[in-house]
C-alpha cells in the first residue's frame, strides 16, 4: 500500500525555500500545479510578489526577488522515491541522474529536475538498510 503523503519537507540549496527566486508569478504557479501537484496556499505583494504553494504539508515559496533561478533550488525528501519519479516522467518531466548518494553515513536513492525556471530539484528517499 502506497503512503498517501508523498513530500516529506523540502530544504533550501541557498537562502530560502520560501522565496525561490522565478521572473513570473502566474506561470510558476500553473508549472508547479501542473508538475509537483503543489496547490497556491498564500500570496504576497510586499517587499516583493512572493507565491507559496504546498504538498502534503511541505511548501515551497517562489519569489520575483531579482535572484539567479539556475543557481537555486530545493532538496525535496519523499517517502516513495519510486512514485515521485513514475509521477514526473508521466507528466513528461524530464528526471536525471538516478542514483544512489551517501551523506553522514546515510544512503540515499536521488534523482534531480531542472524546471523551465531554471530552478533544480533533488529529489531524496532515505535508503533503509
Amino acid at each position: 500500500m502506497r503512503p498517501e503523503k508523498l513530500y516529506v519537507a523540502a530544504y533550501p540549496f541557498a537562502d530560502d525555500v520560501l522565496a525561490l527566486p522565478v521572473t513570473d508569478i502566474e506561470h510558476t504557479v500553473k508549472w508547479y500545479e501542473d508538475a509537483f501537484g503543489l496547490k497556491e496556499v498564500e500570496r504576497r505583494e510586499s517587499p516583493h510578489p512572493v507565491v507559496i504553494m504546498e504538498r502534503d504539508g511541505t511548501r515551497l515559496g517562489f519569489a520575483i526577488n531579482g535572484g539567479d533561478a539556475s543557481q537555486d533550488g530545493a532538496a525535496i525528501q519523499v517517502s516513495d522515491i519510486q512514485r515521485a519519479r513514475e509521477e514526473l516522467e508521466a507528466k513528461d518531466i524530464r528526471t536525471a541522474d538516478w542514483r544512489v548518494d551517501e551523506r553522514d553515513g546515510q544512503k540515499y536513492q536521488v534523482f534531480f529536475v531542472v524546471a523551465p525556471d531554471g530552478l533544480c530539484y533533488y529529489f531524496h528517499q532515505p535508503i533503509e538498510e
